[in-house]
């Protein structure tokens, strides 16, 4: 069985930290390849964000890690593979977990998962084939507010995919958010973290923590801020 790890992006890859994700893979998964694949991108970055519906099909692994270019490994994740080869997907619940954001597709208590970081098998293909369906379809468009007011997110990977869940009845095994963090919403946590996810680096406290947390000895404790 073969593993290894996909990216996919489109656009200037000049502006994306291509490099940086890279390297934290080599670190701690060296022995693993690492395919950055480039796709097209037709009706601009917001219909672009569909083309993640493909990630199985762009897979040449057995076993697959999909990491959004702007993640960064900072630890051993044998784990979510094992997971993923027993459940058919490892993946973690979105910060706003709620898929009735979606206003066109839920109403109810649906949730909604964040595909920056899926580990997955071909035992997952369902929700693939549903996901590569609904995404050019369902009107995944998103109301929110800011500092201006109201706006209007057009589109959203996330939505369909929520969706594709809901109507393959998949039980995907459920990552802890350490293993997707965003720091961005995501203010405290208990070490270590396994995946960052965010354009912003990591800080040095993150990487003297889970040095902390690599020695046996170590004491899970909670931190903030």
């Amino acid at each position: 069985m073969s593993r290894g790890i996909i990216s996919i992006y489109w656009g200037d890859e000049s502006k994306l930290p291509i490099e940086r994700l890279k390297t934290s893979v080599k670190k701690f998964h060296p022995e693993l390849p690492h395919e950055i694949i480039k796709v097209e991108a037709p009706g601009g970055d917001s219909k672009s964000l569909n083309q993640k519906a493909a990630m199985l099909d762009l897979s040449p692994f057995d076993e697959t890690l999909f990491l959004d270019l702007d993640t960064v490994v900072m630890g051993n994740l044998d784990f979510g593979f094992e997971k993923a080869k027993t459940f058919g997907m490892a993946i973690a619940i979105c910060e706003a977990p709620w898929g009735k954001r979606y206003q066109k597709i839920f109403t109810g208590d649906e949730l909604e998962y964040n595909t920056g970081v899926i580990f997955f098998t071909k035992k997952a293909k369902s929700v693939f084939d549903s996901w590569k369906d609904l995404a050019g379809t369902v009107d995944s468009s998103i109301l929110g507010v800011n500092d201006q007011g109201v706006y209007t997110m057009p589109a959203n990977d996330q939505g369909s995919f929520a969706l594709a869940i809901e109507r393959t009845g998949f039980n995907p095994f459920v990552l802890p958010l350490n293993w997707n963090f965003r720091p961005m919403w995501h203010r405290s946590f208990f070490g270590p973290i396994k995946v960052w996810h965010d354009y912003g680096d990591p800080p040095p406290f993150f990487d003297e923590l889970n040095t902390y947390y690599s020695n046996k000895d170590s004491i899970i404790q909670y931190h903030q801020g």
